[in-house]
């Protein structure tokens, strides 16, 4: 019994070519009997058929946990490149690579099949022999893109210089925008949600001369689509006034002029005082001696009444008796130490 030659093989068996580089190709033998290949410096097309193989599985879905139908991939040569293989997921979201051989490769997404979503960064992909690589890959939603303008609630003039607070309503991290000169701010707004995710926006800081209105306003950014909110600001009711200067005290004196000394330790000038005589000795009746007596001072017999100012003559007239007296009693002792003097000698 002879054993068949290979010329009778079927035609239709097909070979893997394996490039110097790597790079992955398939393709079909010539024909039944073509010529034994030329030696290069691959491995021979009969032995591929033994070397194991792997794949990979991908799951395309989005944040929201849906699947999605038509994203395309393309699995790249991590050395030069090159297009090894490509595919777009299937209504389940499943893209499978079979036949593989082993090693690492570069997965990109080159389209996502959607308008709501965002092209994923490249990737580097292990392919095992005998095992399938799976990848769950999740697109995010593109974002929302926010304006917010500040404007003045009576004339609708643009403000700047407002600071708003952009918070998310359930979870996330805020972001703080700052109006500029036309009274806006921009921003991209995450959105997890294929109906759209909620915000609040806030006003912090109001613009110079203009009430801040704390009153937080809701937004709905959804995937990819724009989204604007508008504040107004009333201005302040009371203008600032400049702080005034306080009333001059009574006791401020004029600076230069000295200021009279209300407390002085010098003694007050001894004013001499003097006694009214009596009236035994004057043989004058006698009066208060000040104008503010009581009318129950003495008046002389068979005179009338005098008044506080009518005393005034009568201390007068004393006055002068005491000074003549005085006088007298002086010239008197001189006299007499005249006399006493020559009768000495």
């Amino acid at each position: 019994m002879r054993t068949p030659s290979a010329r009778c093989l079927p035609a239709a068996v097909l070979t893997v070519a394996a490039a110097v580089t790597g790079t992955l190709a398939w393709a079909p033998t010539a024909s039944a009997h073509a010529t034994e290949p030329t030696p290069t410096a691959t491995a021979p097309a009969h032995t591929a058929p033994d070397t194991p193989t792997g794949g990979v599985k991908i799951t395309k879905k989005d944040p929201g946990g849906a699947v999605l139908e038509g994203a395309q991939f393309s699995l790249l040569d991590t050395v030069n490149g090159t297009k090894a293989l490509q595919g777009k997921t299937n209504g389940n979201g499943v893209l499978r690579f079979d036949n593989i051989a082993p090693g690492v490769y570069r997965l990109k997404e080159t389209s996502t099949g959607s308008a709501l979503h965002e092209l994923v960064p490249d990737q580097d992909v292990i392919v095992t022999a005998g095992q399938d690589t799976p990848l769950t890959i999740i697109d995010p939603f593109k974002p929302a893109e926010l304006t917010v303008k500040k404007t003045d609630k009576t004339t609708g003039k643009p403000l700047a210089g407002a600071v708003i607070n952009i918070a998310p309503t359930d979870k996330g991290d805020s972001i703080t925008l700052t109006t500029g000169k036309d009274g806006t701010a921009s921003a991209k707004l995450t959105v997890t949600s294929r109906t759209g995710t909620g915000y609040t926006a806030t006003e912090t800081k109001a613009p110079a001369g203009y009430q801040l209105d704390a009153t937080p306003a809701k937004i709905t950014a959804k995937p990819g689509a724009p989204v604007t909110v508008t504040l107004a600001d009333s201005p302040n009711t009371q203008p600032t006034k400049p702080p005034t200067t306080p009333p001059a005290s009574p006791d401020t004196t004029t600076p230069g002029k000295p200021t009279p000394d209300k407390t002085s330790d010098k003694p007050a000038p001894h004013k001499p005082t003097t006694t009214a005589p009596s009236p035994s000795a004057t043989g004058t009746p006698a009066t208060d001696e000040t104008a503010s007596s009581t009318p129950t001072a003495t008046t002389p017999e068979g005179s009338l009444a005098h008044t506080g100012a009518d005393s005034t003559p009568w201390l007068l007239g004393g006055a002068g008796l005491l000074i003549v007296a005085g006088a007298g009693a002086i010239f008197a002792l001189r006299r007499r130490r005249t006399d006493d003097h020559p009768a000495e000698s």
